[in-house]
């Protein structure tokens, strides 16, 4: 048996955002490329594995039912501008979506029914921007959200983290979660005040969530060292008292010095040592399920060799 399931499809290059937009298919090929040609093309510990598409009911899990509608009738009408400007979707941006929520669902099945150890969701649009109510950021449905409410409500589990490296706060995550003890989000991310506007350190949740959303707001050129610093010295320990029995990750890999959209400098062996880390929670707290969930990440130059580090040190 593999140990890492990729979970992938060529639906996902439907998507279709233009030309110019940096959520693009081609950074997707480019990935799986790197994959299927790479250093790990001859390794037997991964295999790709195509995903399914979610119901309805899987994604008004975190969103409203008038906003799936909405984004449908865009998409049948031809397609346009979701949000006030950034997320743009094309007539069959609908049914990716789907298949993106269903992607990364099959990935938690493949986990909690012991196919394999651990998963990457290699999957468009992202989600972690994505709101009950509206897309934003080249979000449409929040993968990761919809992830963990279906952790806890098909497979009764009573603890779930979710750790976001996205160089960006992922708002949409969140706002689903802030109310709860029952999921412990963690984002570590740089200076929120240009976007999305969220994730400032005194934002900590309320009621029962109180103290189970953790903001890490880094400045802008942040290295390595501060970064993994933060991992270690803050992340780590919060993560092993909460003592999750699910840990997904919002795979955020623009957090790279080489990236256009943003703005931190970390290298690909801080990526190597991000993952590492990761799995070895996981391997100590709750028997290593992973799954990895692709958010943000635009350098064509180097997001491929960066999920490549991430698939490797997974398997």
């Amino acid at each position: 048996m593999s140990k890492t399931a990729v979970v992938f499809s060529s639906v996902y290059y439907k998507h279709n955002t233009g030309k110019k937009h940096p959520e693009s298919a081609k950074r997707l090929g480019i990935i799986v490329n790197e994959l299927k040609k790479g250093k790990l093309s001859k390794s037997k510990n991964w295999q790709f594995v195509k995903p399914t598409k979610a119901s309805i009911a899987d994604v008004r899990l975190v969103h409203d039912y008038q906003y799936i509608k909405f984004i449908e009738s865009v998409c049948r009408s031809g397609g346009g501008i979701l949000d006030v400007g950034d997320t743009v979707a094309s007539p069959e941006s609908y049914e990716v979506a789907l298949y993106a929520v269903g992607g990364t669902l099959k990935a938690v099945d493949l986990i909690m029914e012991k196919h394999f150890e651990n998963a990457f969701a290699l999957v468009r649009p992202p989600g972690h921007h994505a709101e009950k109510f509206r897309a934003m950021g080249f979000c449409i449905f929040n993968n990761v959200a919809i992830a963990a409410k279906y952790l806890l409500e098909k497979f009764g589990l009573k603890r779930i983290a979710i750790l976001d490296i996205d160089a960006h706060h992922g708002n949409g995550t969140q706002r689903t979660f802030y109310e709860t003890n029952k999921v412990l989000y963690i984002s570590i991310h740089q200076d929120p005040r240009d976007f999305p506007g969220t994730g400032f350190i005194n934002e900590v949740g309320q009621e029962n969530g109180l103290g189970y959303t953790v903001n890490i707001p880094l400045p802008f050129r942040t290295n390595d060292h501060i970064y993994l610093k933060a991992l270690q010295e803050i992340v780590t320990p919060i993560i092993n008292e909460y003592k999750p029995e699910f840990l997904l990750i919002s795979a955020g890999l623009d957090g790279h010095y080489a990236d256009p959209v943003g703005e931190l400098s970390l290298s690909m062996l801080c990526y190597q040592k991000i993952f590492d880390a990761t799995v070895g929670i996981a391997s100590k707290i709750c028997d290593g399920r992973i799954v990895s969930v692709l958010e943000g990440g635009y350098s064509l130059r180097f997001v491929g060799k960066i999920a490549a580090v991430a698939v490797a040190r997974m398997s």
